[in-house]
């Protein structure tokens, strides 16, 4: 691995489902500074991503509400406004026009900053810094570090400033859970942080990725365009098919002897698995390869699997959904402005995204 020494690779499907469920595999103890990982640093300990049982429990049962099927179909109309507001200044401002800074980014960025409640006049400051914080080779440790501890300080300013003036989003609803739940003050900003990262950052690289194949691959956006009701399995075939991370998962660590794929895995290893391949095996998926807008049944593992699955994975869905569903009825002759093989793409960073993507109509 590119920091800290050897890990074993998982890529087949039921091996990476049986790891994901296994909780001798440690995210908690992947926390450790001589854990093997593609990153300058570990991730710290204290947030949802690095918690095991019984504080993970504890935790997600405090945020998990605010990402339920209920709580997101409430926020499905407020969604199509925000992706409506901003096809429309797409309009206003005429083709060419970049997708990625026209829609992608600031849809998932409005949305879980409402959610948390974070104030308008602060989303800038954070968006600047999550690039920081999915680096692998584009900034350092020092430069990562200092960012990671920004944030925290930033969220913990958030959570006093709740205390004196209480609102109904999630920030007090961490805020609340540090005296019902026993959630330190450290992890309750680390928590809000993750939340944050995870909800906006994952989000814009699917929106980007997804435009990118439907328009380098024009037929399949034409599909759309020609059968809008294949939306639905379209979107679980693209959150199966692109490859959002270009590299392996988080790691974990085994607190115990564990055989996994006929391999004996020993304790203190470390693990990591690449979802794009699971994803892509064809003892579980028909012509994996092929990309295929109607496919049914698509038990894809883009949100993970087990206790750490994705919390956000209802409103990724819809968020993915509804920007898709803007452009097709609103654009339908949309492509892209330049070839495909001449898109830029961000470079050192966990997420796998375009630049830029510059598309007319």
């Amino acid at each position: 691995m590119p920091f800290g020494g050897d890990a074993w690779l998982l890529t087949g499907y039921a091996e990476i489902k049986q790891f994901l469920a296994d909780p001798r595999f440690s995210s908690l103890e992947a926390t450790q500074p001589d854990t093997a990982r593609v990153t300058p640093l570990p991730l710290r300990p204290g947030n949802l991503l690095t918690m095991d049982p019984p504080d993970h429990t504890r935790i997600r049962r405090v945020v998990v509400k605010a990402f339920s099927m209920r709580r997101v179909e409430q926020l499905r109309d407020r969604i199509r406004e925000v992706v409506d507001e901003q096809l429309d200044q797409l309009v206003a401002r005429g083709p060419p026009a970049d997708l990625v800074a026209s829609l992608a980014v600031p849809m998932p960025v409005v949305m879980i900053s409402e959610l948390l409640g974070i104030p308008s006049a602060d989303r800038e400051r954070f968006r600047r810094h999550s690039d920081v914080l999915v680096s692998t080779t584009a900034y350092d440790a020092a430069e990562v570090n200092r960012t990671r501890t920004a944030l925290e300080e930033y969220f913990q300013e958030l959570l006093e400033q709740r205390r004196s003036r209480p609102t109904d989003d999630l920030v007090s609803t961490l805020l609340e859970a540090m005296d019902t739940e026993r959630l330190t003050p450290l992890e309750t900003a680390r928590t809000g942080v993750g939340i944050l990262m995870a909800g906006h950052e994952t989000s814009l690289s699917m929106i980007s990725n997804s435009c990118f194949l439907l328009l380098s691959q024009r037929e399949l956006y034409a599909r759309l365009v020609a059968e809008p009701s294949l939306l639905p399995t379209a979107i679980e075939e693209l959150l199966r098919y692109i490859p959002l991370r270009s590299t392996g998962s988080f790691p974990r660590r085994a607190t115990e002897d564990v055989e996994l794929g006929g391999v004996l895995i020993r304790k203190g290893e470390t693990v990591i698995f690449q979802r794009a391949a699971a994803d892509r095996d064809e003892r579980v998926f028909t012509c994996p390869e092929k990309i295929d807008l109607a496919r049914r049944p698509n038990p894809h593992l883009g949100f993970g699997h087990g206790a750490h699955h994705c919390l956000g994975a209802a409103l990724a869905r819809v968020e993915l959904s509804l920007a898709l569903e803007g452009l097709i009825r609103r654009f339908p002759d949309l492509r892209l402005a330049v070839p495909g093989d001449q898109v830029p793409w961000k470079p050192g960073l966990i997420a796998r995204c375009p630049a830029r993507l510059e598309v007319t109509w």
